[in-house]
């Protein structure tokens, strides 16, 4: 019997569980996820679809196909919450919602400095700092499953992502969102923040301003990315005692307060590209560009469209 292709999230990350079929059980899903995530076995919750919802796992005799469970599923699993008393003892700590790794339980922030993070320019800065502030450290190879997220949301919906949305036809943009060499930027974040279902604040330093993705959605949780006009870095407070956080509650307004600081600063010592300076290299055809004019020239006289940092 084939075997099912289950993609897992939880705060360790994504990892593809491919060691059970549909006539497993739920108690055997149960110890897969606990290894896997670091969760233990009797407080395992579990959330399937979008938007995520419950699924009942407390049947452990169950088969995997009774639950509804199908190959490409996506399964976030999370630690279920503690009991009013427990809270109560603890503080104000709450289970992280839709798997979204981060080094703290989300809650009030403890007293730290909100700094940037530097990825590689490597024309997937963007995929890396969301992979960052997801998971808690910088992986350049998330940008692959990313670009797919996206080329398939793009494809499933092509009255939205239209022609004139995304400057090239449907199908060509799903083709060239693909390649390594192409940059993300606001309709890609907007994707990624509906996929995982937390609000995307982008620091604009060139424009001292915050763009806010997801913002109408009522999410619980805030991540911040940092846009210097052409590179993305992921944002992150820099605790006292070591540690860092990267995902934040909505509602606190004293981070956002600070990274709305932290762009007037940028702004005013000029921490920003100026898209009329910055050098470009065609990858097509290995023309050095100068500037953002130069750069839409070169491709309207050749068809170029992929081009890279330097």
């Amino acid at each position: 019997m084939a075997s099912l292709a289950i993609r897992v999230k939880s705060r360790n990350g994504q990892q593809v569980l491919k060691d059970l079929t549909s006539e497993s059980t739920v108690g055997e899903l149960k110890m897969f996820l606990s290894s896997l995530t670091g969760v233990s076995y009797d407080s395992i919750s579990v959330l399937i679809g979008f938007p995520p919802k419950p699924i009942d796992i407390s049947n452990n005799d169950k088969k995997l196909s009774e639950i509804g469970l199908r190959t490409g599923e996506t399964l976030i699993v999370e630690e279920k919450s503690k009991t009013s008393s427990d809270s109560a003892k603890s503080g104000n700590e709450k289970p992280l919602e839709n798997g979204i790794a981060s080094n703290e339980l989300v809650g009030p922030c403890r007293p730290g400095i909100l700094m940037k993070k530097v990825v590689p320019s490597d024309n997937s800065c963007l995929f890396t700092s969301i992979g960052f502030v997801l998971n808690g450290n910088v992986d350049t190879s998330v940008h692959t499953l990313m670009r797919q997220i996206i080329a398939m949301e793009v494809a499933s919906d092509q009255d939205t992502y239209n022609e004139a949305m995304l400057g090239k036809p449907n199908a060509e943009y799903c083709v060239w969102i693909q390649q390594p060499s192409s940059w993300g930027g606001a309709i890609e974040v907007a994707i990624l923040s509906r996929f995982y279902g937390l609000e995307m604040a982008v620091v604009d330093t060139l424009n001292a301003i915050i763009n806010r993705f997801g913002e109408d959605k009522n999410y619980g949780q805030r991540v911040f990315l940092l846009f210097d006009g052409v590179h993305y870095d992921p944002l992150y407070l820099e605790q006292s005692d070591g540690g860092f956080q990267t995902v934040f509650p909505a509602e606190d307004m004293d981070i956002y307060n600070e990274a709305e600081q932290l762009a007037k600063e940028a702004k005013s010592s000029r921490q920003f590209t100026d898209l009329n300076k910055f050098t470009l290299r065609c990858t097509v055809c290995d023309t050095l560009l100068k500037g953002q004019v130069e750069a839409q020239k070169h491709a309207k006289e050749t068809m170029h469209t992929s081009f890279g940092e330097v």
